[in-house]
């Protein structure tokens, strides 16, 4: 969703600062072309005021055209402004430079024509930076009421369209800056109308991580996030309810079983007293209710990981593995197989440390229990990124693409490993218990042949 509001603001002020940017820039070039030709009006004004007492060529004149003339040589000598007076059939009275005449058509005509009316031209059109134009201005001169010649400038636009430009890249690095400002504005706006969403974005995931107790504030924000807020808190509550009651049935059902499957057990071992010595009906009777009371023993670890929140600690992962290790290395031993550690010799985390131990128990012993004899399981601690990692790699039959998708579900079992000792509970109690810290477990291929299972506990402290 912020991917899609964000673009939207963010096009948003664009548009704004184009429709504040583009008037101003207009606005500018305006002004420099308007400061030129009210430069040239005044100058145009002055040799007119001077051509209005020079006359055609008769006696007394000349002295008069030759100094109009030395002021329109000197003007274009200083300024590189063409300058002419010409009367009303083209024929030039004075001009700067000599090489210069009036044009048969263009704005320069266009000028001419309107000043022989008796006003000045108006505004030329905009020359703009990327043009290579001039700005043309004709005034008449005016002798007894009658129009008798016009004074014609045609300026460069090379310094006019500079000072343009540099007026559109001082616009341009301002709507920049502002741009600059209205993104961070658009990322506080978005971050602002989406901290509803987010919050209920945050509620969610702790649920499905098995935080149930998690709820959402319906207190603030639009109605429409309010009641949605308040119909989150009513879901989550009814599917904590149901969760509770099948973790109640669960752990009540395991335990009640508990004293008749005893009872049973004791008759069994009562009644093989009256059978001979190695009846193998009997063994297998016993070796069922071994394996039920397991099972029901397994079902109410389960239940109680379900319903126990993790006691978090900062703790220190590799003495614990160490630990754990030490405790089944007499099991190993007398299997037959290495069991050893390796990696960082001091690894810290975030984790239920008796949670922790329990997750590790049920990992060692599902190695040990499918590596051969003369074959190593192998206990390594490290760190991965934010979190702390304990990786145990076995050398045991391994599990193919589908079994490794399945392992961890409640009861699962592979087909191969049927006849092995367990109830198929061990990983799922092990991803229960890590899952209510914040952490969490995975399954891999140990190449050649084996399982590589690893444990993962947060490095940083839990968000309140």
């Amino acid at each position: 969703m912020r991917t899609r509001l964000l673009p939207v603001l963010i096009v948003l002020m664009a548009a704004v600062l184009l429709a504040l940017g583009l008037p101003l820039a207009v606005r500018v070039a305006a002004a420099e072309q308007q400061r030129v030709v009210i430069d040239r009006i005044d100058d145009t004004a002055r040799f007119a005021a001077l051509a209005q007492f020079v006359s055609e060529p008769v006696e007394g004149a000349d002295e008069r055209q030759r100094i109009l003339q030395t002021e329109l040589e000197a003007y274009e000598s200083v300024y590189g402004i063409r300058v002419g007076v010409f009367y009303r059939d083209d024929r030039a009275l004075a001009k700067a430079p000599a090489s210069w005449f009036l044009p048969r058509e263009g704005e320069g005509r266009e000028a001419f024509k309107e000043a022989l009316l008796g006003r000045r031209s108006h505004d030329p059109p905009q020359v703009w930076p990327w043009q290579d134009g001039r700005v043309v201005v004709a005034s008449p001169v005016v002798r007894d009421g009658d129009v008798v010649a016009v004074v014609v400038t045609d300026s460069p636009t090379g310094e006019m369209r500079s000072r343009t430009l540099r007026g559109w890249l001082l616009i341009g690095l301002g709507e920049s800056l502002a741009m600059l400002v209205a993104l961070g504005a658009a990322f506080r706006l978005a971050g602002w109308v989406l901290l509803p969403v987010r919050v209920l974005d945050a509620a969610t995931h702790d649920i499905a991580s098995g935080r149930m107790r998690s709820r959402v504030a319906a207190s603030g924000g639009p109605p429409e996030l309010r009641r949605l807020a308040r119909s989150f808190n009513e879901m989550a509550d009814n599917v904590e309810d149901v969760l509770e009651q099948q973790r109640a049935f669960v752990a009540d059902a395991s335990h009640q079983l508990r004293n008749p499957l005893a009872a049973l057990l004791l008759r069994i071992e009562l009644l093989a007293l009256e059978l001979p010595e190695g009846n193998e009906e009997i063994a297998s009777v016993r070796t069922e209710g071994k394996r039920l009371a397991r099972v029901l023993d397994d079902l109410l670890d389960l239940a109680l990981a379900e319903h126990t929140a993790a006691d978090l600690q900062l703790t220190d992962i590799a003495a614990l593995t160490a630990e754990r290790v030490a405790s089944w290395r007499p099991l190993a031993e007398e299997k037959g197989v290495r069991l050893t550690q390796d990696g960082s010799p001091a690894v810290t985390g975030w984790a239920d440390p008796v949670a922790l131990s329990s997750a590790l128990d049920a990992v060692v012993d599902n190695a040990l229990k499918f590596t051969p004899p003369g074959e190593e399981v192998r206990v390594t601690v490290g760190a991965d990124g934010a979190g702390a990692t304990v990786v145990v790699a076995d050398r045991g039959p391994g599990l193919t693409e589908q079994e490794l998708e399945r392992i961890g579900d409640r009861f699962w079992r592979s087909n191969r490993h049927q006849n092995v000792q367990g109830s198929g509970l061990g990983l799922s109690i092990s991803r229960t218990l890590l899952t209510a810290g914040g952490g969490s477990i995975g399954y891999g291929t140990h190449e050649p042949h084996g399982l590589r299972v690893t444990v993962t506990v947060p490095r940083h402290p839990p968000q309140a």
